[in-house]
């Protein structure tokens, strides 16, 4: 983790980061992940979106909300697990423990 600055850079090194294929104006492909990380890495945090789909309220919502919105499941558990290492990563920079609703108690009066 020390190698890395944000979240973003993390996730772009594990191939979890959306690529957009296009050549010109005319022709406009699907927007995938660009798989030139860690493969083992990125199966091991599929598997963990799939628990955290079930068990994790804010990876649960997000989930739903992909679903919802029309997205494959497949597209909203690769965002699950992009958000996995993202929570992964902050915590691990601020040396701090897992708070479910930490945006919430931040911001609470």
């Amino acid at each position: 983790m020390k190698n890395f600055n944000s979240a973003k850079q993390l996730c772009s090194y594990f191939g979890l980061c959306p690529r957009i294929y296009e050549s010109g104006t005319s022709v406009r492909g699907k927007a995938k992940i660009c798989k030139m990380g860690m493969s083992t890495v990125r199966k091991m945090l599929y598997v963990c979106a799939l628990s955290a789909k079930k068990h994790n309220r804010a990876c649960r919502e997000l989930y739903d909300r992909l679903v919802q919105h029309g997205k494959s499941k497949k597209l909203a558990l690769i965002a699950v697990a992009n958000k996995l290492l993202k929570q992964a990563f902050a915590i691990i920079k601020n040396k701090s423990v897992y708070v479910d609703n930490f945006l919430q108690q931040k911001f609470a009066y």
